[in-house]
């Protein structure tokens, strides 16, 4: 009877208690048996609920790791300074030394042929260096960007053995035209796009000093060149340069490192900017700068030869590295003040003063006046190389498109200096002042759509920066 009633009190049923021991004992194992499928269902329902949470987690995507805030300073970025320092002396240090080499193709060399086909050697290089930079861009976002130092530098050396070798001006085109450019190109990109990750207070600055690289590039090239010219030839003066070209890369090969690797791109050419007026207008800005940017630095040698009075051939020469000291002063300062007043405002003043000294230079016929308009264009120049990128991210919204706008806006740098040097090449031939008001007036273009953007984006107050 007890055990009926505890029975029954187990299984919460309301049944009197049986007289019977068969009837209790079936009652006790039908209990029993109620009891362990009762056991068997929720065991199987936790099972269930478990193994759907386990999917439910396994299903949603792993949270991405948050990264480190970028550190404005310390030795590896810094180190990255002096690899991208490396990289723009043998990018544009090449382009804006490539006066030299249209003075010596153009009297000594390939003397038959005019000076705006000879240009062409220089304008394709510099073109190929800006639209290689563009189509390198995938390759960097997927974090080699050894790869590109490694093959870009290759083949900026193998282009100067070739050139060394070349006798006619076709195989000058493809060796220092086309096979350096694609090179610097492949090198320039690592150095604008790596900086960026390592500064963000301190970019401009960053960029500056590493882009004093060119600079120095237009200083130390032609000034090989010329001393090795009549000691040992053309062709080993060339193979000196490539072996600079070398020892400097490796330097950058050994230094340069990637801090994140930003998601790659989905496409190669990124036209969302041109949708932005802010980007498109900058996009004027860097096609018409660049078209007459590097006038002066193709025709500085031949102008003072032709034009400025008492002056020696020697020193002549020197008007193409003293410029590129000016050069060097202006990847530097214009950087630092942009990083306080805004990279907008300075390129601005800077392109502006270009524009003004360009068109000051159809007085300009003493040695001493041309001296001093060398420096100065040289430094007020040299703003516009080191603050396009810095400019870029400055009106572009989402930093991840960055790369892809970047390397959009270098490809209209690219066509802008497809354009500007071959036709300063045919006025020339007409007259210097010609060429004179060409540039400046391409360089004042290029200064009306900076102002121009700075007031759409950031409004017209003077005091902000911008």
């Amino acid at each position: 009877m007890a055990d009926s009633q505890s029975l029954s009190e187990k299984s919460g049923l309301d049944t009197p208690p049986s007289t019977n021991p068969e009837q209790d004992f079936e009652d006790e194992a039908k209990l029993k048996e109620r009891q362990a499928s009762q056991w068997t269902l929720s065991t199987k329902g936790e099972d269930a609920t478990r193994n759907n949470s386990q999917d439910a987690q396994e299903s949603q995507p792993l949270p991405e790791p948050t990264p480190s805030p970028i550190p404005n300073g310390g030795l590896q970025a810094w180190l990255q300074v002096v690899s991208g320092f490396m990289l723009f002396l043998n990018s544009f240090g090449f382009t804006t030394s490539f006066g030299v080499f249209q003075q010596y193709y153009s009297s000594t060399y390939l003397s038959n042929i005019d000076n705006s086909t000879i240009s062409w050697i220089g304008t394709l290089s510099t073109f190929m260096l800006s639209l290689s930079a563009t189509f390198a861009g995938p390759i960097l976002d997927r974090g080699h960007p050894r790869l590109l130092v490694a093959s870009g530098g290759f083949l900026v050396v193998f282009g100067f053995m070739m050139t060394s070798l070349c006798h006619e001006y076709w195989q000058l085109i493809l060796a220092q035209g086309i096979c350096v450019g694609i090179g610097s190109g492949q090198l320039f990109i690592v150095a604008t796009a790596i900086l960026p990750q390592w500064f963000s207070t301190k970019r401009s600055t960053a960029m500056g000093w590493a882009g004093t690289g060119s600079g120095l590039g237009g200083i130390i090239y032609p000034i090989v060149f010329h001393r090795l010219i009549n000691k040992i030839g053309f062709g080993w003066s060339v193979r000196v340069i490539g072996f600079i070209a070398l020892a400097t890369c490796l330097v950058s090969l050994s230094l340069t490192k990637m801090r994140t690797r930003p998601p790659p791109r989905k496409k190669i050419a990124d036209v969302s900017g041109f949708k932005e007026l802010p980007y498109v207008l900058f996009a004027l800005v860097s096609f018409f700068g660049s078209a007459g940017l590097y006038i002066p630095f193709f025709y500085i040698t031949e102008y003072s030869q032709a034009k400025v009075h008492g002056i020696s051939p020697e020193l002549a020469f020197y008007m193409l590295p003293i410029m590129g000291v000016g050069s060097t002063l202006g990847r530097l300062a214009p950087a630092i003040a942009a990083d306080k007043m805004g990279n907008l405002n300075v390129l601005a003043l800077c392109t502006g003063a270009a524009s003004i000294l360009a068109f000051c230079w159809m007085a300009v016929e003493s040695v001493g006046g041309i001296i001093v308009w060398s420096i100065l264009y040289g430094f007020f120049s040299g703003a516009f190389v080191s603050l396009q990128v810095p400019t870029v991210a400055e009106i572009t919204k989402d930093p991840r498109t960055l790369g892809g706008r970047a390397g959009m806006n270098n490809l209209c740098t690219s066509v802008g200096v497809l354009i500007g040097n071959p036709i300063a090449g045919i006025l020339v031939q007409q007259s210097w002042i010609g060429l004179q008001a060409f540039c400046g007036a391409l360089l004042l273009a290029s200064t009306i759509f900076t102002v121009v953007t700075r007031v759409w984006t950031f409004g017209a107050a003077p005091a902000t920066k911008a």
